[in-house]
């Protein structure tokens, strides 16, 4: 076996650190005359995973997750986490410095109207920071009687003096036989939404947006390939691409030169001023821009509108040459997660595996295609109790056995040229508890009803995610994270603006791809997840019909532990499904795996029936 390339098991969090950093930041904020300043997880483009010299919540906190917020007071400070991440948060972060708040239950806006003491004044960095989210932060110390001010230069990158360099990957142009249209005719579509919305230009804040429209991709960010850079099109004339030159080739700079004009990224703020003194409408996207954009256009006398990113629409829905792609992808990867799964099944019960073996060991089942570029997020490998931790990253120091008669949860993916997966399997070493039994089950019933569901167009995600949970709801249970996301296409796994959520506000539209992965978390016992992903489709027709149908593909290709299903609790329907599945896995996959994989395949996928 190789040693994994692709991801670190180091403990880079430094939590003895951070009370040091805390009172710097606090005496800087009081040359400044600020009483508090707020920290987010982002960068100027708002990208969820950060490139090291980003990580400024990391870096005050210890606090290594995806998604977070802090606000530091002259008295006290507080760390904003979502459900994922409560007991992440809990073990990195000195409780005595930052108490720890679940956003479900207090959001950081309430939080600071609270507070915040009347006639303090809170800092933010305006680069870091969506309109919305500026605007309720402004509300919440209006309301506590202080006042919200922009803090430039952002007061951590003044003290954090052994910050890292700002990436500088280099840029890849996308083949049309992966992207599918020609970047060209992406820039006269889109052209078109900005004529739709009377404006004068689009900023294209979302590097994954940019990537996509110019048919280029990146290294910036790991395991997503985008390059760091911002674009803005004009409704008529050539677009501009803001973007350091050290990350073009030759050959890079001459294709996107054939399509805009390609500037550095300090150019950016001064061609904003340039469209704000002509007085033109300028499009933000609302999720993405950056409040300093708006800023800048209104000070020179533009008008800064917001509203949906009509990239992001376009780009969530995959071309027929996508989603072939993405269909050959999850062939190849089903290949590798079930190679895995049964060399798996084969050591565990030994005993003698890690969390971080199983992390290699997966990763170069992968390699082993030949095709990988690289996973598509850190493996998520957690054992018994580490299973509860819904973004469990396992380092040297957290690293545990994987034991007989517990529950294995691994969830990973992988960056193809051709397409982005996402998969989670919860196995069981030895014997499942009927605790275990039970609510697995409930689980996987739940991804059945997302796997079935048939639809009207328009429908949200936010109306097909009580699918998914109903099994555990019957049973008091529930799980405190989104049934779905959007996936991109040798992109972003985590990709907007369609996702199956509570909140999951955008109709579903056929060739998106999404996430079916609901889940349950016994704190300090185990965790339960199983994940494929969809595609959106037409339906099989229906008499009668009033409204077009669709409905979902699903893509991925890896068998279920039918050890952890009891029989007696699925309906003939669901019981159908799971059958069904396997035996289509059993088709494609056996063809591309040794003898020994394709005779533990044969039995992994064999037929139940209800007793």
């Amino acid at each position: 076996m190789h040693e994994a390339r692709f991801q670190s098991f180091e403990d880079r969090t430094d939590r003895a650190a951070s009370g040091v950093r805390l009172d710097a930041l606090r005496a800087e904020l009081r040359n400044r005359g600020l009483g508090g300043f707020i920290v987010p997880h982002s960068d100027r483009y708002q990208n969820e995973y950060l490139p090291p010299s980003e990580e400024r919540l990391a870096w005050i906190t210890g606090f290594s997750g995806s998604a977070g917020l802090a606000v530091v007071l002259a008295d006290q400070a507080v760390l904003f986490v979502d459900g994922r991440y409560i007991l992440q948060a809990r073990e990195q972060v000195e409780g005595a410095l930052f108490r720890i708040e679940p956003i479900a239950e207090t959001s950081p806006d309430v939080w600071i109207e609270q507070n915040l003491a009347a006639g303090i004044t809170l800092g933010f960095d305006p680069w870091l920071h969506t309109l919305d989210g500026v605007e309720r932060f402004a509300r919440a110390c209006a309301a506590a009687g202080g006042t919200l001010v922009a803090a430039e230069p952002n007061p951590i990158d003044v003290i954090w003096v052994d910050r890292p360099a700002p990436p500088l990957g280099a840029v890849a142009l996308h083949d049309l036989c992966y992207a599918g249209e020609r970047a060209s005719e992406k820039l006269a579509r889109i052209r078109s939404e900005i004529e739709k919305v009377k404006a004068d230009a689009l900023v294209v804040s979302d590097p994954q947006s940019v990537c996509w429209t110019f048919n280029v991709r990146g290294c910036d960010v790991a395991h997503t390939p985008v390059a760091l850079a911002s674009a803005i099109v004009p409704k008529a004339g050539r677009p501009r691409i803001y973007i350091d030159g050290r990350k073009l080739s030759n050959d890079v700079r001459h294709q996107l030169e054939q399509l805009a004009d390609v500037r550095e990224p300090d150019a950016f703020v001064r061609d904003l001023s340039s469209l704000g003194e002509a007085q033109q409408t300028v499009r933000l996207d609302q999720a993405s821009a950056a409040d300093a954009i708006q800023r800048v256009v209104n000070a020179a006398g533009g008008k800064a509108t917001r509203g949906a990113d009509p990239v992001a629409i376009m780009k969530a829905v995959k071309n027929a040459v996508e989603i072939a792609g993405a269909r050959a992808a999850h062939l190849r990867d089903g290949a590798a997660v079930t190679r895995f799964l049964a060399w798996l099944d084969r050591e565990a019960p030994r005993g003698k595996l890690t969390e971080i073996d199983a992390v290699k060991a997966l990763e170069d089942f992968r390699r082993y295609t030949g095709v990988l570029k690289d996973i598509s997020f850190p493996t998520i490998s957690a054992a018994g109790p580490n299973g509860a931790i819904v973004h469990y990253r396992v380092t040297e120091k957290s690293n545990r056995p994987i034991k007989v008669d517990e529950l294995f949860l691994i969830d990973s993916g992988a960056q193809y040229e051709d397409g982005t997966t996402d998969i989670t399997r919860t196995v069981i070493v030895g014997a499942p508890t009927p605790d275990m039994l039970d609510r697995f089950t409930r689980v996987l019933r739940g991804h059945i009803a997302i796997a079935r569901a048939v639809f009207p167009d328009g429908i949200s995600g936010a109306q097909l995610d009580p699918f998914a949970r109903e099994a555990l709801w019957t049973a008091g249970l529930d799980f405190d994270h989104g049934t779905g996301h959007g996936v991109g296409s040798y992109l972003s796994v985590h990709e907007g603006p369609a996702r199956i959520a509570k909140l999951g506000g955008t109709a579903l539209k056929r060739g998106m791809i999404l996430s079916n992965e609901p889940g349950y978390y016994k704190s300090g016992a185990y965790g339960i997840r199983v994940e494929n992903l969809v595609l959106v489709t037409e339906a099989e027709p229906v008499a009668d019909a009033e409204k077009p149908l669709n409905a979902f593909e699903t893509l991925t290709l890896a068998p279920i532990d039918l050890r952890l299903v009891s029989p007696t609790m699925l309906t003939v329907a669901e019981n159908a499904w799971l059958n069904a599945y396997h035996s289509h896995v059993r088709e494609m996959i056996s063809p591309l795996v040794d003898a020994q994989t394709r005779a533990w395949l044969e039995h992994a996928t064999s037929p139940i029936g209800k007793a």
